[in-house]
């Protein structure tokens, strides 16, 4: 079981797929957010806690995704941590021009925008089993959070006429108090190793944070463990396990 530690905070970028036929093996551990005592800290401690994670989001973006001259990431405006604000729904991420001229953006939203078809299509390309359209679709509407990521590419001569594509997503479900669950962590093959399985984490930790959920947990993967801990994940805090019922077959 792994807990995130704030202190802490700074591929397949994958937790478990949750479905009705899907069982957990036994490599998977429940990670958790280490601070189990968060929703009791003062305002001033949220603030800098919630102002750090945003100042190590940017930063992995700009270590990551920053490999060559033409890619520009785009900074959000500048503002104190006693005025911090909540992310915008959508923003311009990173935008990159490309010889021919083509401009690709990468767009953040947590605006939810996901159409079922292209986010079935993305699980396709990770790999992950198929699930009933409706279920994914019903998954969507009664999360608490969903962070998308899209490319929008725009050829020169072509004003109106971009390509966007979905290339990764993060959801997480909540009690809308206290506690909230990551799911369904995906970067596209062809944009993973730039950071932004990275980025989407983080960026779903400082929404849940401004919104006071203190305790964060998700299910990982062994072989994804170890970026979860980077990340500022703990595996079975002070002796807290995950425990898990299945239906007899």
């Amino acid at each position: 079981m792994l807990t995130l530690n704030y202190n802490a905070i700074s591929s397949s970028f994958s937790t478990v797929p949750f479905h009705a036929n899907y069982a957990l093996s036994t490599q998977t551990q429940f990670l958790f957010s280490s601070n189990l005592n968060y929703s009791f800290a003062t305002t001033a401690t949220r603030k800098l806690k919630s102002f750090q994670l945003k100042a190590g989001f940017w930063e992995s973006i700009k270590s990551g995704l920053m490999k060559n001259n033409s890619m520009q990431v785009v900074d959000p405006p500048s503002i104190d941590e006693e005025d911090e604000e909540p992310l915008p729904q959508e923003f311009v991420l990173v935008e990159k021009t490309e010889p021919d001229g083509t401009i690709e953006q990468i767009v953040f939203s947590s605006g939810g925008d996901i159409d079922v078809y292209d986010l079935q299509a993305l699980c396709d390309k990770v790999g992950w089993p198929r699930r009933p359209l409706s279920k994914l679709a019903a998954a969507l509407k009664n999360s608490y959070i969903v962070a998308s990521l899209h490319s929008i590419r725009k050829s020169p001569g072509s004003e109106g006429d971009e390509q966007k594509r979905l290339i990764g997503m993060a959801r997480a479900t909540s009690d809308h108090a206290f506690n909230a669950t990551v799911w369904d962590v995906l970067v596209d093959p062809g944009y993973q190793g730039q950071g932004l399985g990275k980025a989407l984490i983080e960026k779903l930790i400082r929404a849940l944070l401004q919104r006071d959920i203190g305790n964060i947990t998700l299910f990982a993967d062994s072989q994804v463990v170890e970026f979860y801990r980077n990340l500022g994940f703990e595996a079975d805090p002070e002796g807290i396990k995950g425990m898990f019922w299945y239906p007899n077959h």
